[in-house]
């Protein structure tokens, strides 16, 4: 073999001949095939590969959809509507992209309380973890201003709120909002600059989504058991083990998908999005899509500006301590029943939130929203710090291979559960 080429072991000659050159099939063989994963995921760990799917489909379709769009205050409403009726499967390229937006949050807010419940932001892993966090705000830019694109009522009316928030902050408050608008009201500047920021946010999430893979391999992943696997026994390859499971977690997601943009495309808009933007006619109840919506009753539930734009952005902001913040030597709640409990209380809070954030800001919702904002807050700050120090966890099976083939393998004492973190 000539000098400088890298040993190929495939036998295809087309394949070695272009992995000689440059080994990307070398490195897809040892990252996605013989990478050793523990053998005891559940399906909650499809939902990693399925949010990556998601962002390839709402880049895609987004390229095409950026073809026909025209960012420009006059014609934005009626070139969404050129798309609609005249582009060839514009209808369904925007139903794909406009419904892709919902299914990816729902997929990233499942894979994000996973990971929570499980105990996937300890150590070794709280890079992993940040670097989801800055993922979860970076998709939530997007969001946000694709949201704003098709310039209807709801669009105009949601980022002249959501951008004025930003005056609440003393000496750069203005200056921000003066710059998200590109002058002095929400106009056609501010839609030419959430048109750019939208179409390039998602290969800046591209590129920390590659960062997230690399922190995953090099520390490799969690498992339900939030033991760390001690031996070829404990894990598999990922392929065909993983690949298999993963697909078939990818056709009832695509099923989910089909359902939702052939049959109720329309089901989580907004009707009031459908009538072009007028800034002289407010809508008689602004409320932003309803993954915003439990950030936002924090919002609300908060009688000073100032006060509700800090817990709002504090809400998300929390999430980059929680490896610091909880301090139990154990990974998962199964083995936490009173973390568990406490958890289980916060995601009730987080959809009470959700729920106070669609509904009018009158009583009984403000009260409502503040009594589950509290209990937010308390959970981060005070409860995991508290259950740390005092909660006795249930003991530890042994490995994960004796937990998976043995049904349940001998346990280990709680307090030996610290060992294998330290060490790791």
């Amino acid at each position: 073999m000539a000098i400088g080429l890298h040993d190929s072991d495939f036998k295809n000659p087309v394949v070695r001949w272009i992995d000689q050159r440059m080994p990307v099939f070398t490195l897809m063989q040892k990252e996605y095939g013989s990478f050793p994963t523990p053998r005891n995921f559940n399906y909650f760990w499809n939902f990693g590969a399925l949010a990556m799917v998601n962002l390839m489909i709402m880049i895609a379709t987004g390229v095409f959809l950026a073809m026909h769009y025209t960012p420009h205050t006059a014609y934005a409403f009626d070139s969404v509507d050129r798309i609609m009726r005249d582009v060839n499967f514009g209808w369904l390229i925007r139903y794909v992209h406009m419904n892709g937006a919902h299914m990816f949050f729902i997929v990233v807010f499942i894979h994000i309380w996973r990971g929570m419940y499980y105990g996937s932001y300890k150590a070794p892993r709280e890079l992993l973890w940040i670097l989801g966090v800055i993922i979860f705000l970076l998709m939530m830019a997007t969001a946000f201003m694709g949201y704003v694109l098709p310039w209807g009522q709801m669009s105009f009316w949601g980022a002249t709120v959501i951008t004025n928030l930003f005056s609440a902050f003393p000496i750069v408050g203005d200056w921000i909002v003066s710059l998200l608008w590109g002058g002095f009201s929400v106009d056609n500047p501010t839609l030419n600059r959430f048109f750019a920021l939208h179409y390039l946010l998602p290969f800046l999430i591209v590129g920390v989504v590659f960062l997230h893979v690399v922190a995953l391999h090099i520390t490799g992943s969690n498992n339900p058991l939030g033991v760390e696997p001690k031996g070829p026994k404990d894990t598999l390859p990922f392929h065909p083990y993983y690949t298999a499971k993963d697909s078939f977690g990818l056709v009832i997601y695509f099923i989910v998908f089909a359902a939702l943009v052939f049959f109720a495309p329309n089901i989580l808009g907004h009707a009031e999005n459908n009538i072009p933007a007028d800034p002289l006619v407010t809508p008689p109840h602004i409320v932003p899509e309803w993954y915003f919506l439990a950030f936002y009753a924090i919002l609300r539930a908060v009688p000073d500006k100032l006060g509700g734009v800090l817990l709002m952005f504090g809400a998300i902001a929390v999430l980059f301590v929680l490896p610091w913040l909880d301090r139990s030597p154990v990974r998962s709640m199964r083995f936490r029943p009173m973390a568990r409990i406490a958890f289980l209380l916060w995601t009730v809070s987080f959809f009470v939130l959700t729920y106070c954030g669609a509904m009018p800001a009158d009583e009984p919702y403000v009260t409502i929203s503040r009594f589950a904002t509290a209990y937010y807050f308390a959970y981060f700050l005070v409860i995991l710090p508290l259950l740390g120090r005092l909660e006795k966890p249930l003991p530890l099976p042994e490995s994960i291979s004796r937990a998976v083939l043995g049904g349940g393998g001998g346990p280990l004492p709680a307090g030996a559960a610290a060992k294998p973190m330290e060490k790791a």
